[in-house]
């Protein structure tokens, strides 16, 4: 996803936030989804997916909900900041209940640990990004 920047870098207006900023939280974006996504499919293949219900489900709202955010944050023509605000701080909540899931089995699955490090990161760029939003 290296051309949220170079997409940015064409934007003919203005930004109210900075593009640096606003590029890595799109790259965020959709690395989490993508990760959540890949993670809830290594979930399913393990032995007993049963336990790991919770684990998937939270993998796949984080996916759906970050990948709606980034498409989201990618528009900046005549955008509402209420809106974007209302999904970064639903990307926040749901990225950290995913996080302190796939911590949980941090342990014993590789696939958990990578997604809840993504998860973490993505939490993180959202603060940001609604800080420099206010």
């Amino acid at each position: 996803m290296p051309n949220a920047q170079a997409m940015l870098d064409t934007y003919p207006r203005e930004f109210n936030v900075d593009a640096g900023l606003l590029a890595r939280a799109i790259e965020s974006l959709v690395e989490c989804a993508n990760t959540c996504t890949q993670c809830a499919d290594a979930c399913l293949s393990e032995s007993d997916p049963a336990p790991l219900a919770k684990c998937i489900r939270l993998n796949l709202d984080c996916a759906d909900v970050c990948t709606t955010t980034s498409r989201v944050v990618s528009r900046q023509t005549e955008y509402d900041a209420n809106v974007t605000r209302s999904l970064l701080e639903a990307c926040i909540t749901v990225c950290h209940g995913c996080g302190d899931e796939c911590d949980g089995h941090r342990q014993h699955m590789q696939h958990c640990a990578i997604c809840a490090d993504s998860c973490r990161r993505c939490e993180q760029v959202c603060r940001e990004l609604i800080a420099a939003m206010t």
